[in-house]
Parts: structure tokens; C-alpha cells; sequence
């Protein structure tokens, strides 16, 4: 049966749990009626018994666009029925421009704002859960409280904290005044808010914020970590303080992921680690994707890449190479597949479509 977008036609499987449900609209014609449910990710994977969930993350667009370009990515992709999307955080930046004296002024900008009013369009759109990732770059402390109050009262649980990369012009990552330095003061502070304790001493015992917290995992350590042991049990800390699940790295080599996985349960590390995959689009991330997330690709993948005459047939083999991935993962028991679209949607339907 030919599959259709969900802006047109929405099918959905027997199996899948069913979100949405008709009733008559004008002159009896038959009209979606979106039923939302929020729900924790970890209560997801609990719903789905076993089987394997489809979900992927959104890029906010660039400042100028509109919101509709979000919309025309994520329309063809709801047919799979993904319980949760995530959308990432982009922190300032310093750009330099010449004044007519000819010094130089620095000044901050955010390219890509906008992802608490996208997460909160999203569950009222499409009645899925939106995933917000929050930093601890360019966030003191009071920030970081004021940006859970709002998720909160927005009616959104489920969270991604990260510690975040280093602004461009600085090589090593640096915290905002009273800001957090590492991830797992992050997760200790929503923590802390989940059990009504707020930064503000005066509010003795303050609303219970409910958030699932979700953070990241390296396959293949992250890039200041001296070794993947030592990486794996900076992962435990961020999971004492209060982490639910673990969403990992883009990897290109399952092998990666499954012994990633046996090293953090052998650490006590029992939470569900979610996969992150991304299908490989085009010749020139040979280069920038080990170069940007620091992952190795495998020599079969470089040779495929390699023989390809031009992007279209590079994105064919990335496809086909990330189908085979997430048939093995499926295999092998991953709670989730988490696809990066990295703001585009078309080889993520493909690979939906052969997997799901």
C-alpha cells in the first residue's frame, strides 16, 4: 500500500498506538482530530512493550524564516507516528564588524532561536511531545530556571541537558557567570526543581516540576574525554544526578553502539540508551563529520561514498547504509531510533519507510 504524506492521508498501523482519531467536520466531510497525551519518554518506551520507536530531531530555522519551513519537514514523517521530536538549542555567537573608524565591534547573535515557541507549536499541532535541549552554555543558573518555568507551565516534560559546545571563538568551553560547567550540575539542577527547590531561598518548598531528563551518550567518547572509560563514568554521574535516558552520538558502525552500551551497564548504567543515526547525504562529510563530531567512518562506507559521481548518488548510498543500520539496531533491541535530520526530512521518510 502506497504510503502518503501526512498532510494528506494519515495511516496508521495496527500496532501503533493511536493518537489520533476522526469525527465529522463540515457537510460530513471527515476532519483529524489530534488527541494529546503528554507523556514522559520513558513512559513511551514503557507503552511501546518492546518494539522499537521511531523519533528525530529538528533544527529551529534560521532567523528570517518562518515556522512553516519546520512544518513542511516534519508533515512527512508523522506517517510513522513518532511519540516524541526533539528540538535542538543554538547559543549566541560573536561576529565582528567593521565600524567606519575602522576598529572592530563584537557582537552577539542567535542564528537559530526560537526552540521553546517550536516545541510548544509542535504539541499543539501534531499532538506529539517536543524535546527541548538546554545547555549549559550561555546560561547562568536564574536563566536556566526561568527557561524550565516556561517549558513548564507550556505543559512540556521531557528534556535533553547538555553541556554544549564552546562559542566559536574560543577554544575550550566556558560557562556563563554562575553557570553550570558541566552537564551533570544541569541535570542536578531540574532535578532539584522536579522536588519544588528553587534557586530563590525564599521559596521554602515550591512547585514540583515534572521533567523527564534526558542526556547524551558518546559511542565513540566524547572529544575531551581521555579515554571511553573515563567518558562512561562521567555518562554515570550525569545518570546519579538524576538522568532517565541516554540519547547517543551519531555513529556509522553499530559495533560502536553495542559495546557502548556493555560498557555502561558493566558501570551500573541501567537506563535505555537511544541511538542517534544519521544517513550520510553528501562527499564533503567524509571530512566535516569526523571532523565536527569526532566519528570514525567505516572503510566500506568511505569506499561506497568514494565511487559515487555526485551527492544524489552519495545520498542513495547513506540511505542504504543507515536502512541496514537500523535493521541491525532493531535486531540487537534498541529502544529507539533517533534519526538527525539535520532540518531536512526526505531521506529520513526513505529510510522510515523501509524500516518501519
Amino acid at each position: 500500500m502506497q504510503r502518503h504524506p501526512f498532510s494528506a492521508r494519515l495511516s496508521l498501523s495496527k500496532h501503533r498506538a493511536k493518537r489520533y482519531s476522526e469525527k465529522p467536520g463540515p457537510k460530513g466531510n471527515a476532519q483529524i482530530n489530534i488527541i494529546t497525551k503528554i507523556m514522559k519518554i520513558t513512559e513511551h518506551l514503557e507503552k511501546a512493550i518492546g518494539e522499537t520507536v521511531f523519533s528525530f530531531e529538528i533544527l529551529p530555522p534560521l532567523k528570517g524564516f518562518n515556522i512553516n519551513s519546520i512544518y513542511e519537514n516534519i508533515d512527512p514523517l508523522m506517517e510513522f507516528n513518532p511519540p516524541f521530536i526533539d528540538v535542538t538549542y543554538h547559543r549566541e555567537e560573536y561576529v565582528y564588524s567593521e565600524r567606519e573608524n575602522g576598529l572592530l565591534e563584537k557582537k552577539i547573535v542567535r542564528k537559530r532561536p526560537g526552540t521553546v515557541g517550536i516545541c510548544a507549536a509542535i504539541q499543539s499541532k501534531y499532538g506529539v511531545d517536543a524535546v527541548p535541549h538546554i545547555l549549559c552554555g550561555g546560561f547562568s543558573k536564574e536563566d536556566t530556571e526561568n527557561f524550565l518555568i516556561d517549558l513548564d507551565f507550556l505543559g512540556i516534560k521531557n528534556v535533553v541537558a547538555l553541556r554544549g559546545d564552546a562559542v566559536k571563538s574560543e577554544t575550550y568551553f566556558k560557562p556563563e557567570a554562575n553557570g553550570h560547567q558541566f552537564a551533570s550540575e544541569l541535570v542536578e539542577q531540574i532535578r532539584d526543581m522536579n522536588e519544588g527547590k528553587y534557586l530563590d531561598e525564599v521559596i521554602e518548598k515550591g512547585h514540583n516540576t515534572d521533567f523527564c531528563i534526558g542526556v547524551a551518550g558518546y559511542p565513540e567518547k566524547h572529544m575531551e574525554a581521555p579515554s571511553i572509560d573515563s567518558d562512561v563514568r562521567r555518562l554515570k554521574q550525569k545518570v546519579d544526578a538524576g538522568a532517565e535516558y541516554v540519547v547517543t552520538q551519531m555513529f556509522f558502525n553499530n559495533q560502536c553502539y553495542f559495546e557502548f552500551v556493555e560498557k555502561c551497564r558493566d558501570q551500573g548504567i541501567n537506563v535505555p540508551i537511544i541511538p542517534g543515526l544519521k544517513p550520510l547525504a553528501t562527499k564533503k562529510q567524509l571530512s566535516l563529520l569526523p571532523h565536527r563530531f569526532h566519528v570514525d567512518l567505516p572503510e566500506a562506507l568511505i569506499h561506497e561514498v568514494e565511487k559515487c559521481e555526485n551527492n544524489q548518488e552519495v545520498r542513495q548510498v547513506g540511505v542504504e547504509w543507515c536502512i541496514q543500520q537500523s535493521k541491525e539496531l532493531i535486531k540487537g533491541g534498541a529502544p529507539v531510533l533517533h534519526y538527525y535530520s539535520m532540518g531536512k526530512s526526505t531521506n529520513i521518510r526513505q529510510i522510515a519507510e523501509a524500516v518501519f
